[in-house]
C-alpha cells in the first residue's frame, strides 16, 4: 500500500520488489481476500500512513512491514527504501520477527472506531476549550476533571503524545495501559497505570464546543457523553528485522525532546505534535491545519528548526516550496 504523497518512491519500491523476484499484489485497499494471498504488507510512507494501514489490518492479522522514503529509524518505518533490497534478502530466508503490539477497542456512542495502537485522545473541537468528564476504571470513578483532554495509551504510544503531555514512559512487554489527564486545572491529576484487563470509561463528557476521539492522530470522530476504552482481542503485527531492538534508542531521543519542549511556547509543542501527526507539511498546509497567525507559525517553527526537533527538504511536488517534518 502506499500514500498518494509517495508516487515516486511507490514506483522505485516495484522496481525494488521486480529486481528481489519477491512475488507482490499491488493494492489500494486492504480486503479479507489478501489475507488467503499474501503473507505481509509493505507500507510506503510516513508513520501516520503505516498507523492507518495497521487499523485495516488488524482483524485480518496481517503483518505490516512499513518503509519510509528517505530515512528510516522511525517507529513504525524502521527501514529506508536504500535499505529495503538488502531486509527483503532477510525476509526471503526467514530472518525476521513480527512483534505483537498491544491496541485499544474503542467505543463511543454507539459508532465504531479503528483500534488504537498508540493512543486514544478526547479533545474539544476548538483549542483553548476546556474538557470536563468524570473517570471511571471498572466501574469504579476515580475523580471529575477538567482540563484541555484526556489521553489514554498503550505501551507502544507510551513515547508518543502521551509522553509530551507528562506521562511516564511504558516498555513495550508491559501488561499495562496509561491515562494521562492534558493540562488538568487541579495538579492532584497525575499519569495513572492501569492494568491491561481494565475497562476505562471516560463519563459525562462536556465543554463549550463539541467534543471527539483522535485515535493514533489519524482518525476523528465526533463523540457524545460517553467514551469506552478497553484492550483490543487483536494486536497489531509489524515485522521487524533481526537487529537490536531501537527501543532505548527511541526513548533517549524521546526523553531529550520532552526536556527541549520544557522551554518552548505553546505553539511551538502545537506544531511539532501537528507534524508527528500529518506527516511533512508545506508551510501554508501547517497554516491551515494549526490556524496559527502567520508570525506566530513563523517563530514556532524558526524555534523547533533551531533545537534541531524539525528539518526542512524540497518538495518533491514542487521544488520551489520547502516541506517541513519531525526530524
Amino acid at each position: 500500500m502506499k500514500s498518494p504523497k509517495f508516487d515516486w518512491a511507490f514506483k522505485q519500491l516495484i522496481n525494488i520488489l521486480n529486481e528481489s523476484k519477491i512475488t507482490f499484489k499491488e493494492i489500494d485497499d486492504i480486503s479479507p481476500s489478501d489475507v488467503e494471498w499474501g503473507e505481509f504488507v509493505i507500507v510506503i510512507g510516513e508513520d501516520s500512513d503505516i498507523l492507518k494501514t495497521i487499523h485495516k489490518t488488524i482483524n485480518l492479522r496481517l503483518p505490516v512491514l512499513g518503509v519510509n522514503e528517505s530515512d528510516g529509524g522511525r517507529f513504525f518505518s524502521e527501514l529506508s527504501l536504500d535499505q529495503l533490497p538488502e531486509a527483503l534478502k532477510l525476509i526471503s530466508r526467514g530472518k525476521f520477527r513480527i512483534d505483537e503490539s498491544k491496541t485499544l477497542q474503542v467505543k463511543n456512542d454507539r459508532f465504531d472506531n479503528p483500534s488504537a495502537v498508540n493512543e486514544v485522545a478526547i479533545f474539544p473541537y476548538r483549542s483553548a476549550t476546556f474538557l470536563e468528564y468524570i473517570l471511571k476504571i471498572d466501574d469504579e470513578e476515580i475523580w471529575t476533571d477538567r482540563s484541555d483532554g484526556v489521553i489514554i495509551a498503550t505501551p507502544t504510544g507510551s513515547t508518543a503524545y502521551a509522553m509530551s503531555a507528562g506521562g511516564p514512559i511504558v516498555l513495550p512487554g508491559a501488561n499495562v495501559f496509561t491515562i494521562v489527564s492534558v493540562n488538568s486545572l487541579d495538579i492532584t491529576r497525575r499519569p495513572i497505570i492501569v492494568p491491561e484487563t481494565s475497562v476505562i470509561r471516560i463519563e459525562n463528557i462536556s465543554s463549550g464546543a463539541k467534543c471527539e476521539i483522535i485515535i493514533d492522530g489519524v482518525y476523528r470522530s465526533k463523540i457524545g457523553k460517553t467514551v469506552e476504552v478497553k484492550k483490543s482481542l487483536n494486536n497489531a503485527r509489524i515485522v521487524k528485522l533481526p537487529k537490536d531492538s531501537p527501543t532505548a534508542e527511541i526513548i533517549a531521543k524521546k526523553v531529550l525532546q520532552a526536556r527541549d519542549l520544557l522551554s518552548m511556547p505553546p505553539s511551538a509543542k502545537f506544531l511539532l505534535k501537528t507534524l508527528e501527526y500529518e506527516g511533512p507539511l508545506r508551510r501554508s498546509d501547517i497554516m491551515k491545519r494549526t490556524l496559527l497567525p502567520d508570525r506566530t507559525a513563523s517563530l514556532a517553527l524558526s524555534i523547533l528548526l533551531e533545537k534541531g526537533l524539525v528539518k526542512r527538504k524540497l518538495s518533491l511536488k514542487d521544488s520551489r516550496e520547502k516541506v517541513y517534518y519531525v526530524a
